[in-house]
């Protein structure tokens, strides 16, 4: 007689990362942010290789600005390209470019790990803490420093539609997690990320 315990059969949750990384440098003069150069690389290729070295093998990369340039130049084998061309009206297109794209993928994905191409500070070991909290396709985490939430976070499947709905201009989830501000479990990363972004000419001075 086999028990549930010899069951092989039971699928493991697949916890997808979704890189935004169609932002076009606007305070850069314009650079495209996938393609700053960190540790010799392109920025989006060193994002991509942090949510890999995570755990996350199923990993969908939404481009915008330079979108062209970036798979001519960046080096993502096995990943899902998704081109948004409204990237420009903000980071809430691209997180619902995103969704629709994990949503359709045949492997049945079942949380979104969402990271930013901007914040090289956050490595694999904060954003595999962030995907360590999946219990469920209800699930819904995010990464704090000192008590402020921020990325990656991690949205269970069952959010992605009304995260969708919510998602207009720069706010990207903020809406939905305000709203659902008690579902979220915080996961604290102050100790081993460090959460800035490359916004501007000075912070260019946090790239390697």
């Amino acid at each position: 007689m086999t028990t549930a315990h010899d069951r092989t059969d039971v699928r493991a949750p697949v916890v997808a990362g979704l890189l935004l990384a169609a932002g076009g440098g606007r305070r850069l003069g314009g650079r495209p942010k996938a393609l700053l150069s960190h540790r010799g690389r392109p920025l989006v290729e060193y994002a991509v290789g942090v949510l890999r070295a995570a755990g996350c093998e199923v990993v969908h990369v939404v481009l915008g600005a330079s979108a062209g340039a970036v798979r001519e130049r960046a080096e993502l084998p096995g990943c899902v390209l998704v081109d948004n061309p409204e990237w420009a009206e903000g980071m809430g297109s691209s997180l619902r470019a995103g969704l629709a794209s994990l949503a359709a993928d045949g492997r049945g994905v079942d949380a979104a790990l969402v990271l930013l191409v901007d914040q090289p500070g956050i490595g694999a070991e904060a954003v595999g803490r962030v995907r360590a909290a999946y219990t469920s396709r209800d699930s819904l985490a995010a990464a704090s420093y000192d008590g402020q939430r921020g990325h990656p976070v991690l949205f269970g499947a069952g959010h992605w539609a009304g995260i969708a709905e919510l998602a207009v201009g720069d706010r990207g989830a903020r809406d939905y997690l305000a709203a659902h501000r008690d579902a979220i479990t915080p996961v604290d990363c102050s100790d081993v990320a460090e959460p800035y972004d490359i916004d501007t000419e000075a912070d260019l001075a946090h790239l390697e």
